[in-house]
């Protein structure tokens, strides 16, 4: 491994139970792909299970994230007479109800939310198929709302549903996402993201499963509408993490808003030592194209710029033409982008105020190798990833090797900048510790004789707090290497 052809940020890519051959995936992984997303919406507990299995042929150190549906509200499917398609013209009349039962035809639309109808108000705009059609709220009643449509479109059943800036009463939970939760914990996967995350409330739903059955699974909020962003606070909170999903977020958000909103959550998950994802049609044409336009390549740019720790590819590894490409596309920005990155400023890490020894390690410790420019990584073990995510948040120009005693965490950190995880064995000592992290890393090409590093290491009593550092040259550090201790492991 070679430290100067290494990307930082992480890539999630998606994939669906149509490609998820081992041999596919491979080529995903070493083309950088860090994190696999399976998406529930368009899959089932026993075809995701195929792809599980098959990742974990690969490696153990990709992490698997499973997306929820949520709180999301879509059109029923068609009656067969419009099962390819519902003709709406602009200034044209449309009925909207709300049964999660019956079929949508010409003369009225369900959604599968029954109370759709009393939580919107007249005047409302309502978005279907991410804003293929836009009908204005005109009139309703006790069954059914009347709409003006504002624009041609052929609308296919089981389409999504937006309502700007209306709150809707619906439930965080569904059977399905509680079923796939289930699951996630059964199967020991390592993250699980769940759709339109509006409060703590939404949060909470989920941890209380996660928590009754004593699980390491890890929650991303999703934030997709203005609700999530106004309470960004309490949801990262009590998140481990957040993706900002900006396909919804776009439809339920002014366009022009975006950019500011993306830039606002990305520094406020930095600043609660939280991971977060920047997600949606980031490399949207290569679905057809082998190519992305400019503007694609900039998108992906940004977002490295505002230090986003993982950027992902939905449709593009998912059901693309050109997912390889994609995926080394991403890598091959990220590595360009990164070279230009400074490390943050000192204050960011502010909210994690019970933690102030950990994160004044981590602090101290980049500090030193902004002012010893030659300093090559920085090396730590760690048992719950806490304290290589809060040296990843200061976001220095050096990787971080973190040694890590439990298979999970190896795959938890697989969402946070910069971190490159090994399987680790206890020691007796911050001495033992830091001669054989440095020959096993000098032995796996992460770092060579001539480097310096930067040895951050737990105390070895009952708290375990990162409270060692040790600074050398690798040459140096091995030269007191203990070698019955190093081959005995």
């Amino acid at each position: 491994m070679k430290l100067g052809l290494q990307k930082k940020t992480k890539i999630v890519a998606t994939i669906s139970d149509i490609n998820c051959e081992v041999e596919f995936m491979q080529s995903l992984y070493e083309a950088g792909m860090n994190v696999v997303r399976i998406n529930t919406a368009h899959q089932t507990v026993e075809s995701s299970q195929k792809i599980v299995d098959n990742i974990r042929k690969i490696s153990t150190k990709i992490g698997i994230l499973v997306d929820t549906k949520g709180p999301e509200i879509r059109t029923t499917a068609m009656v067969d007479e419009f099962k390819n398609g519902l003709a709406i013209a602009q200034g044209q009349t449309v009925k909207i109800g709300g049964s999660m039962e019956k079929l949508s035809d010409s003369s009225i639309l369900y959604v599968n939310y029954n109370n759709f109808v009393a939580d919107v108000p007249v005047g409302a705009s309502i978005l279907i198929n991410d804003g293929e059609l836009k009908l204005l709220v005109t009139d309703k009643s006790k069954d059914y709302l009347t709409c003006l449509a504002q624009n041609d479109t052929t609308l296919k059943g089981k389409k999504t549903v937006n309502v700007p800036d209306i709150s809707m009463k619906l439930p965080s939970l569904n059977k399905k996402d509680v079923e796939y939760i289930s699951w996630a914990i059964e199967n020991n996967i390592d993250f699980v993201a769940h759709s339109f995350v509006r409060n703590k409330e939404d949060v909470m739903a989920v941890m209380n499963i996660i928590n009754e059955r004593k699980s390491h699974l890890k929650l991303i909020s999703k934030i997709e509408n203005q609700e999530g962003v106004d309470n960004i606070d309490e949801i990262l909170e009590n998140s481990y993490g957040i993706m900002i999903a900006r396909g919804d977020l776009g439809v339920e958000i002014q366009a022009e808003r975006i950019p500011g909103i993306q830039k606002t959550l990305v520094d406020k998950a930095a600043r609660f030592g939280k991971p977060a994802i920047v997600a949606t049609q980031m490399l949207h044409t290569m679905i057809d194209n082998p190519r992305p336009t400019r503007a694609e390549v900039t998108d992906v740019a940004n977002a490295i710029y505002q230090r986003a720790d993982a950027i992902m590819l939905s449709g593009e590894t998912a059901f693309g033409k050109y997912p390889l490409e994609a995926v080394s596309m991403m890598t091959k920005i990220a590595i360009e982008t990164e070279k230009h990155l400074k490390a943050r400023s000192n204050n960011h890490l502010v909210r994690e105020l019970n933690d102030h020894v950990a994160i004044s390690m981590a602090k101290a410790a980049v500090q030193v190798s902004q002012e010893i420019e030659d300093t090559k990584a920085f090396i730590t073990d760690s048992y719950s990833g806490r304290f290589p995510r809060y040296l990843s948040g200061f976001r220095s120009n050096s990787p971080i090797f973190a040694l890590c005693y439990l298979d999970y965490v190896i795959r938890e950190l697989s969402l946070s900048y910069g971190v490159y995880c090994y399987p680790a064995q206890a020691l007796k000592s911050n001495d033992e510790f830091s001669r054989y992290a440095t020959r096993f890393l000098r032995d796996n090409s992460c770092i060579t004789d001539n480097d310096r590093v930067i040895i951050l290491a737990g105390n070895y009593t009952a708290d375990g707090a990162t409270t060692y550092m040790e600074i050398g040259a690798v040459s140096n550090l091995l030269s007191q290497v203990n070698q019955e201790v190093y081959h005995s492991l």
